[in-house]
């Protein structure tokens, strides 16, 4: 069942996975707007360039490897001595927020074996296929995750699709949940939302339209999709990239990057400072992601499409994703069926000026808090009793 609860000041200790991404800052964020005492212990990724990115103390585990869980599982076995030195914070805390298993199964190593007494609070943003698969090794990670779950006082999700999914029929989960959308972070209500741009030119000179995709690069399926799109629509679209790559092959993205003069990669970029002038240079946000197309990607709902609304770019989404839903419920963009290839062309070649302003004239209507999380992330700040 959803859940809420009333803020008092907490001594939080948080397991962040990777203490460089987005994500992290914005709990960091959160948590501190509300007063709490905060400690944080993470990994990092090495995806990020920035050498102090979360801007405050906090204690690395070790070093992970995206996807790679046996490296992982060694990275946390590596931490356990860092967690026993620092045992005297997990003790005192009085909640262990963790985010995804890896460091949920260290909250639950301070519960068993350093007498921590806090409630653990799990999050989890991502439902990998490791966690669907029919393997030995899937079966091994979500008895593990099974058996932690009876030991989490509040699951925190990002979308309702991961509990209506997964967790409720899957992992039989039945305990408490609480719905934390990927919204901007409440200081992000200060950067300017941009002004309705006159479009009318792009539909009677010869330039293209620029479709934006910002955050974490990941997916072949995806990428061979925009590349196929890019070939057929030389002569009227241009696809920009902007952040890191992930699960795409970085030598594959280079040669695609290369081979395309349509298809430009602008590098990373600081989230949230550079998200006016990368919104304010693009005509629609890309949300389409076929990574996992039949679970993660079809469950999640993106940063993406909370910084493309608060800017006012419309989104380009599957039907019947979960994203899709939302497209679709707040007139903020245009969703398509498979096959995607031809449907988009199809949009592209057929879209004209007058509907394309509507559209952004009734996404400027939408306030600003479908985007923006208010004080302490939506509640987040208020659950932790």
């Amino acid at each position: 069942m959803p859940f809420d609860a009333v803020a008092e000041k907490q001594h939080i200790v948080l397991l962040v996975p990777d203490i460089a991404d987005t994500i992290t800052r914005n709990r960091i964020e959160s948590f501190l707007e509300a007063g709490h005492v905060l400690n944080v212990l993470g990994f990092r990724r090495g995806r990020y360039k920035r050498p102090d990115p979360i801007g405050g103390p906090h204690i690395e585990l070790g070093g992970t490897v995206d996807a790679h869980y046996g490296q992982r599982l060694i990275a946390v076995f590596g931490a356990l001595p860092k967690l026993f030195f620092h045992r005297h914070l997990l003790r005192r805390a009085d909640a262990l927020y963790s985010r995804n298993l890896d460091q949920l199964m260290l909250a639950m190593f301070a519960r068993i074996f350093l007498r921590a007494q806090a409630p653990i609070f799990y999050e989890v943003l991502d439902i990998q296929p490791i966690f669907v698969g029919k393997s030995l090794a899937s079966s091994l990670v979500r008895l593990i995750e099974r058996f932690c779950l009876r030991s989490v006082r509040l699951l925190v999700v990002s979308s309702g699709g991961f509990h209506t999914n997964y967790y409720q029929p899957v992992q039989n989960y039945r305990g408490r949940w609480f719905l934390l959308e990927n919204k901007l972070p409440a200081s992000a209500a200060s950067l300017p939302r941009n002004r309705q741009r006159l479009v009318q030119d792009k539909w009677q000179t010869a330039n293209r339209l620029v479709v934006g995709y910002f955050g974490l690069i990941r997916g072949e399926a995806t990428l061979n999709l925009i590349e196929k799109l890019a070939q057929r629509l030389r002569d009227r679209v241009v696809f920009r990239f902007a952040g890191i790559v992930t699960s795409v092959d970085p030598d594959y993205f280079a040669h695609v990057v290369e081979t395309n003069e349509n298809i430009v990669f602008d590098g990373e970029y600081q989230n949230p400072a550079d998200l006016p002038q990368l919104y304010d240079s693009i005509d629609f946000a890309w949300a389409l992601d076929l990574e996992n197309a039949e679970g993660n990607s079809r469950w999640l709902m993106p940063c993406r499409f909370y910084e493309a609304g608060y800017f006012g770019v419309p989104c380009l989404a599957a039907r019947d994703f979960e994203i899709g839903r939302a497209v679709e419920e707040a007139d903020c963009g245009w969703v398509f069926e498979a096959p995607y290839e031809d449907a988009l062309v199809d949009f592209f070649r057929t879209l004209t000026a007058g509907a394309y302003v509507d559209k952004r004239r009734r996404l400027s209507e939408l306030p600003a808090s479908e985007f923006v999380a208010g004080k302490g992330a939506d509640g987040l700040a208020l659950i932790l009793r």
